[in-house]
């Protein structure tokens, strides 16, 4: 099971760099149109490719530790009051995130059913780049869910604090001459 969540949330990050990848790509499109007078519009199709690329990225880099965290009042606790707060930040973090995704969920369903499609010149129907918003937030909602079960049945500690970056404390020696 643990592999197959790994392999979920690696490619849900790979995606996301892919989508990167095709922000450029447009975005080189246009430049390159310009240069040779062809109209190219690609700001509505950079514009899709950032949005799966921001929710398709958030699962992998919650597991990574790249997300910014303000451990200020959890810094001095002990370990279990610590582990108590970690669970009720994910459990909230959960809840909220299932919300999100429910309405994302209708969002991509009422586009679906009313045939919603983009303004631009490439009528895009939006279901599309928002069922990579509503994917992303399940694949975010699975990870949370996933970190508060490591957390509160094996005791293990989150993955995010596991793989941050570690910073150095600053002494408090004078500086050497």
């Amino acid at each position: 099971m643990r592999r197959a969540l790994d392999g979920i949330y690696t490619g849900a990050g790979v995606l996301s760099g892919l989508f990167l990848l095709g922000i450029a790509l447009t975005i080189i499109a246009q430049v390159v149109g310009r240069m040779v007078g062809v109209t190219v519009d690609s700001t509505e199709t950079a514009g899709f490719c950032l949005a799966a690329s921001t929710f398709l990225g958030l699962a992998y880099t919650l597991r990574r530790g790249g997300h910014i965290r303000v451990t200020l009042a959890i810094r001095h606790a002990g370990p279990t009051l610590r582990r108590w707060i970690e669970a009720w930040c994910l459990a909230l973090s959960a809840a909220a995130v299932a919300y999100f995704f429910y309405w994302a969920v209708d969002l991509v369903w009422f586009s679906w059913k009313f045939d919603e499609l983009s303004p631009g010149l490439l009528a895009i129907p939006f279901w599309i780049p928002r069922l990579a918003m509503a994917t992303g937030a399940l694949i975010l909602l699975i990870a949370l869910i996933d970190e508060l079960v490591c957390l509160i049945r094996f005791g293990d500690a989150p993955s995010y604090e596991i793989n941050a970056e570690t910073v150095l404390p600053v002494e408090d020696s004078e500086p050497a001459r």
